[in-house]
């Protein structure tokens, strides 16, 4: 049972019952009518061999109310493209597949590369990005939702909670993000529980009273990714194409959508999905590089709001940073005791040592150059330099999947 507690500037939706499904997707189906709804999945090649990827196609199956489901398909030879089509076939929804590494998907970002418009580097933003455009292409939904193939407790109240926000017309939501609790025997959520809520408490010790900051440490699972938004947003959006994507959506959601319009909804009572290494001694991969990528992105924003970020505060951010968390691994070590779960304070102290070591590596990344931090340009521009380009995208898209 959850609490009702309205913990800052954005609304939360709690889930204070169980046995809703039946009700929402009987509402949802009714407002789809009006509010088609295109759902986007960013699938690696290799998730279609998990048991995760499986569950979800299954309860996807039995969902009225999705008009379209397009699964953007990363690292797949032509083969396993083909072997993804038939993967997906069976879904009843219309259903597209975009195959990010095929000749025709790989032109396109030739194209914006030489209009000085590019995508950026293979990954979940680049690909969630490219989704969007093909959704915006089709001209067939005015909703977007989006969540990852690796989800273990999928079921179908999961996609009922994410999308009913910004479905429900009376609700008046643009952006819903979604949140839940992450624990088995143990807790787990490391980068948002030791780092990203840590780092953003330790900006405003040293900042002081910043909306942006507020607005961040409102939601209760600021790494989720799982979200749901009007197809609007999804134009003018201007997204991350590494792994500072669900700060970096955030961030563009603060900009371009009044605070009364975003919320977060607890989307099930609990969830599990593929952990991530530490990889403390790997900067290019693990938590180690998704620590220094979203503080990357969090330094950018912050310095875009006006905020003047010296390479002095920025050591002195890490040594705050520190303190806050392990004070962080003391509050979790008591909230474990009394629930009974193993806790390892040794594994927690070596999780904040490396996102300590992100911080180091996202500092000099942007003393260097501060503009140099990834963001794809949103679909606006690309249509303003390119005016057919979703046409083409389109084309590419539907004679990959013909």
């Amino acid at each position: 049972m959850s609490d009702f507690f309205q913990p800052g500037m954005i609304t939360t939706l709690h889930r204070l019952k169980k046995g809703n499904v039946e009700r929402m997707e009987m509402e949802l189906e009714f407002y789809s009518r009006h509010h088609p709804i295109a759902l986007v999945l960013p699938s690696l090649y290799s998730e279609l061999k998990e048991k995760a990827l499986k569950g979800i196609i299954s309860e996807i199956q039995k969902v009225p109310y999705i008009q379209q489901v397009i699964v953007t398909l990363g690292r797949a030879n032509a083969k396993e493209f083909q072997h993804a089509r038939e993967y997906f076939s069976v879904l009843p929804q219309e259903t597209i597949v975009i195959w990010n590494d095929g000749d025709r998907v790989r032109s396109l970002y030739d194209i914006l590369d030489k209009n000085d418009i590019s995508a950026g580097e293979d990954g979940k933003g680049r690909s969630a990005w490219m989704a969007f455009g093909y959704v915006l292409a089709s001209e067939k939904s005015e909703v977007v939702v989006l969540h990852d193939c690796d989800i273990l407790s999928y079921d179908r109240e999961f996609l009922a909670r994410l999308c009913y926000p910004v479905v429900n017309p009376n609700l008046g939501y643009e952006f819903c993000k979604g949140y839940y609790a992450r624990v088995t025997n143990k807790m787990h959520g490391r980068v948002t529980r030791l780092f990203v809520t840590p780092l953003i408490r330790s900006l405003e010790r040293l900042l002081g009273y910043l909306p942006f900051l507020v607005y961040l440490d409102s939601f209760r699972y600021p790494l989720a990714g799982e979200f749901s938004m009007i197809t609007d947003l999804a134009r003018i959006n201007r997204i991350p194409w590494d792994w500072g994507l669900e700060v970096g959506v955030l961030s563009e959601v603060f900009r371009n959508c009044s605070l009364r319009r975003i919320c977060q909804v607890n989307l099930t009572e609990n969830y599990d999905h593929k952990h991530q290494d530490l990889s403390p001694d790997d900067p290019s991969k693990g938590l180690l590089k998704m620590s220094t990528d979203i503080a990357k992105n969090l330094f950018r924003n912050l310095a875009s709001e006006g905020i003047d970020l010296s390479e002095s505060m920025l050591k002195t951010l890490k040594a705050t940073y520190l303190k806050t968390a392990q004070e962080a691994i003391t509050k979790y070590h008591d909230d474990a005791a009394i629930n009974g779960l193993d806790f390892d304070r040794h594994e927690e102290g070596v999780a904040v040592e490396t996102f300590t070591k992100g911080i180091d590596l996202a500092t000099r990344a942007f003393v260097e150059d501060p503009l140099r931090i990834p963001l794809i340009p949103n679909w606006s521009r690309v249509t303003s330099a390119i005016p057919d380009f979703l046409e083409r995208l389109k084309n590419a898209v539907d004679d990959d999947n013909t």
